[in-house]
């Protein structure tokens, strides 16, 4: 299922510039990413998880080091790489539809016909089971609704690599359970590569191929490395009686919980 390597986070490190002098907030992070691959970052608030996401979706610029995806630098935002946000930012004066459809606009105008958008929007509304709701505005849909819409919308752009950073975290338990499987499924038909911040430990461990746990900031990297070899396709209900299930998520608690003390001042 994975091959070549894909994705190549090369020594980064970053600093930004504050009132009291430059802040390091990442220091040194390394990571060799396959295609098809499912990645986790995880770790305490303030840990540089998001700064690493937004480095490899180019929107920040590293200190030194750098990202290569395909063999190409990164350093500006592309399509090759679709970011899905906690919050939906789907534009509330638009249908679903019509959000997907920007997007499309954006990476297939002179590359698709007006049929062939149309299908394609269609398809991948259909895909995150919101063909029903597709003229629907974000006011008048739900919360886990308006998140399957955000993730249609990304991967319309058909990206290379698709970039999470909590994408369920403002959602129930309930609603986050049926997104989770809905990722698990689209995930296993696709086979695309997937780079997510969680920090949910059930979460990492259910979805996951490997779990990257994050140090404390300032000056974060990373801490451990976790493979989670466990078969697909998962299923919660079965995984939670499973000896390796169980061994993996303990695992990746202690890390958090004893090798990294809390922060107190995290947010």
């Amino acid at each position: 299922m994975m091959n070549k390597k894909q994705l190549e986070i090369s020594h980064v490190s970053i600093e930004f510039a504050t009132p009291g002098g430059p802040f390091k907030a990442l220091d040194n992070v390394d990571l060799s990413i396959k295609e098809g691959e499912f990645v986790s970052l995880i770790g305490h608030s303030g840990c540089g998880k998001s700064t690493v996401l937004n480095i490899v979706a180019g929107l920040y610029q590293a200190t030194s080091g750098g990202v290569i995806l395909d063999g190409r630098e990164v350093d500006e935002p592309g399509p090759d790489r679709a970011v899905v946000f906690q919050n939906h930012s789907l534009l509330p004066w638009l249908s679903a539809y019509e959000n997907v459809e920007l997007a499309v606009k954006q990476v297939f105008s002179g590359k698709k016909t007006k049929a062939e958008m149309k299908q394609w929007i269609e398809h991948n509304l259909s895909l995150v089971q919101m063909d029903h709701a597709m003229h629907k505005k974000p006011s008048e849909i739900s919360g886990g609704m308006k998140q399957r819409v955000g993730i249609a919308r990304a991967l319309a752009m058909e990206p290379k690599v698709l970039l999470m950073d909590e994408p369920f975290g403002a959602l129930d338990a309930l609603t986050r359970a049926h997104m989770q499987d809905s990722l698990i499924e689209i995930q296993s038909r696709l086979n695309n590569t997937v780079i997510m911040i969680t920090h949910d430990v059930d979460e990492a461990v259910l979805l996951s191929d490997r779990i990257v746990m994050m140090t404390n900031g300032p000056a974060a990297s990373i801490g451990e490395i976790l493979d989670v070899d466990l078969p697909r396709p998962r299923n919660r209900v079965e995984l939670a009686d499973n000896k390796s299930y169980n061994h993996i998520r303990a695992q990746v608690l202690k890390f958090l919980y004893e090798r990294q003390r809390k922060p107190e001042e995290a947010a």
